[in-house]
């Protein structure tokens, strides 16, 4: 395999010697330089030392100037296609030509009015790869101000009103378009850069225009992942965004789709692209939500959430939106309630496995807590119109009674389940006891081999009466408190400690004592082989975090009043989601590329690494979906008709296989 493998690499290594000599003595030729340079990233792309070599050997700056050089447009196009396939590729590569005089030299191509879209896309995605994960592209991207003529593209190079994708000019025109919108994401969060976020915050009023003069999705998605990665984490933007108008725009549109939901899949879908937006815009600002309340925004993402063709991830991001809403505003607080959110709420808890879920909808609930205890005193104070439709909302209380029925059963259902685990902890108290019972006798057999039976119970007897003295004597002396001197109390402190551990020291303290008496081997075997499937078949019905037990749970059943239930239903709630972050580890389930930021990355392993996530956050996914489309479009457009033939060696080889398509015409 060695052998193969250096052979490989040594034929490698005379494809690039032999095409970089073609590029040099082909000047004259830019269909054969255009040819050299498809094969060079062929090369490069089945062989990952290959941009390495070609580094070494001086190819990628010679292709860099001939770039820059060349007269030809295709030539253009195909070195700066080769030159961003091999940096995205290799990070040495990248550092190689991360440099202020090549993004001078795009700067010179986007603005240069004779060159053709392609050539500018061409360009663009050499900027994309350049800043990507890279701080000091992105630091030179500012500096030479070339996010300056990307802001300019994103204005001008297509028209807010004449968008006809089917014309094959305008689609162009689109294409160039997205992929400056995608470099502009790139440029401000890859990591994220304050400086940058300030330079593309001054095309919001653009973007607020987009959104309201074409409802399309080729439009609304990068939009909305521009808006939502330039406000991530910035304060200062998102109030900027918000004086803007941009948060009444966001409103109007999500109200728009989410009435098109009804009739079409894609506006629910697109609807919640336009909450997650709205979500970034006041998760750092709970006080925006008050903005929110006069489109009634809690209504609709109520609305949403009950459609059936979302899964949980997109019914989580609608949870999260209603919780940053209801954070600090009473007023979307009292109209989560009057449209019923709160059993929404409850069911989304008691029905879904998702912990995120679950934490969202608890976080909610949360939010509206006071809300329902003034609702159930009648201090919250109405409005004259409210007051006006109080005979409307009185004829709505039997509808919302049949939720608090649903609520009760639900509760009920709950007591059920603790109850059964009440009982399946007694269960294991009782075989701990007999377990233990049954080790005092074997070790008793054994300290005392010939002693009868009669010697035995009363040495037993003599031991329980001891310990009685003793624990009389810890009452009599105040070592022990008040609420554990009966005997039923004493016994709950027995079953506080962990039945698994428990077992387990039972068993190794079987197996030690099996050794010393053959007798008694069977029956500790035995023991303890029903003791494991007790706990397995135990473990299979118990929650992962128990809820606590009330002792005077059926007392509290009788209770009747719909806000009283409701908040004692928020109570445990709270209780339960507090109680299981203090028990539990913190969420393992986070986004690779935010938890690897710092670490020492380039472009090719951080790219491998948020493929291989399956938990991306939602701006990892934006960029890792933006430079898979953009990749895809390239390569389609990359034609090759002929392939070079470069040594005798592979020659048949090349023959064999299919010709391979490029990303440039001709």
């Amino acid at each position: 395999m060695g052998s193969e493998d250096t052979k490989n690499i040594q034929e490698m290594k005379t494809d690039l010697n032999l095409l970089l000599e073609c590029l040099k003595y082909q000047m004259d030729n830019p269909f054969s330089q255009k040819e050299a340079l498809v094969t060079i990233y062929s090369v490069c792309q089945q062989n990952s030392n290959a941009g390495v070599y070609f580094r070494e050997i001086g190819g990628l700056m010679f292709v860099k100037n001939l770039a820059k050089s060349s007269e030809h447009s295709m030539v253009k196009e195909a070195a700066l296609y080769t030159l961003g396939t091999v940096a995205e590729k290799d990070v040495y590569c990248q550092q190689t030509l991360c440099t202020s005089e090549l993004f001078e030299d795009l700067i010179g191509f986007l603005s240069n009015n004779d060159s053709n879209t392609s050539l500018k896309r061409m360009s663009v995605y050499v900027i994309l790869v350049l800043v990507s994960n890279n701080r000091t592209g992105q630091t030179l991207v500012r500096e030479t101000g070339c996010i300056k003529v990307l802001t300019q593209l994103f204005r001008a190079v297509l028209s807010k009103y004449e968008l006809n994708l089917s014309d094959k000019n305008i689609f162009q025109s689109y294409q160039l378009w997205s992929s400056v919108c995608s470099t502009l994401c790139v440029c401000v969060n890859n990591p994220q850069n304050d400086e940058n976020q300030m330079l593309c915050s001054s095309l919001f009023p653009d973007a607020n225009d987009w959104l309201i003069s074409c409802m399309k999705p080729e439009i609304i998605r990068p939009i909305c992942s521009f808006i939502g990665l330039t406000l991530a984490n910035n304060t200062y933007v998102q109030k900027y965004f918000m004086s803007m108008g941009g948060l009444d725009v966001l409103s109007q549109v999500l109200v728009q789709l989410e009435s098109d939901s009804h009739k079409t899949l894609s506006s629910a879908k697109l609807a919640v692209v336009v909450a997650k937006t709205v979500d970034a815009c006041i998760a750092d600002n709970p006080t925006f939500g008050e903005i929110l309340s006069k489109y009634h925004i809690v209504s609709k993402l109520l609305a949403l959430l009950l459609h059936e063709s979302l899964d949980s991830g997109e019914k989580f991001s609608i949870i999260l939106t209603l919780g940053h809403c209801t954070e600090d505003c009473e007023e979307n607080q009292y109209d989560l309630f009057k449209n019923n959110g709160l059993p929404l709420m409850i069911q989304a808890l008691t029905e879904s496995q998702n912990e995120e879920l679950n934490k969202a909808a608890t976080f909610v609930l949360y939010n509206c807590k006071k809300i329902t205890e003034k609702l159930s005193l009648r201090e919250y104070p109405f409005d004259e119109n409210e007051a006006e439709q109080a005979e409307d909302i009185n004829m709505k209380e039997k509808t919302i009674e049949e939720y608090w029925k649903k609520a009760k059963e639900i509760l009920h259902r709950i007591e059920q389940l603790e109850s059964e685990g009440n009982e399946e902890k007694i269960q294991r108290e009782k075989y701990k006891d007999n377990v233990s019972s049954v080790k005092i006798n074997i070790q008793n057999a054994l300290k005392h081999p010939h002693t009868d039976s009669i010697g035995g119970s009363s040495h037993a007897e003599d031991k329980d009466e001891s310990q009685s003295r003793k624990l009389q004597s810890y009452k009599s002396h105040g070592l022990m408190p008040k609420s554990c001197t009966n005997e039923d109390q004493i016994k709950t402190l027995f079953k506080s400690a962990n039945p698994i551990n428990a077992c387990y020291r039972e068993s190794g303290q079987n197996k030690t004592l099996c050794k010393n008496s053959s007798n008694c081997n069977q029956n500790l075997h035995e023991e303890t082989f029903e003791q494991k499937d007790f706990v397995s078949q135990s473990s299979d019905h118990v929650f992962k975090h128990p809820n606590p037990i009330v002792k005077n749970r059926k007392q509290q059943l009788p209770v009747t009043d719909p806000f009283t239930l409701c908040s004692d239903i928020i109570n445990k709630e709270v209780i339960n989601f507090l109680s299981a972050d203090n028990c539990s580890k913190k969420v393992k389930y986070r986004c690779s590329g935010c938890i690897a930021v710092g670490i020492s990355l380039n472009s090719r392993n951080f790219s491998k690494l948020l493929h291989s996530c399956p938990y991306q956050c939602d701006r990892h996914r934006v960029i890792v979906e933006a430079e898979d489309r953009y990749k895809s479009e390239l390569r389609k457009s990359l034609i090759c008709n002929k392939k070079i033939l470069l040594t005798p060696q592979r020659r048949k080889q090349h023959s064999n296989e299919p010709t391979t398509t490029g990303g440039i015409s001709k």
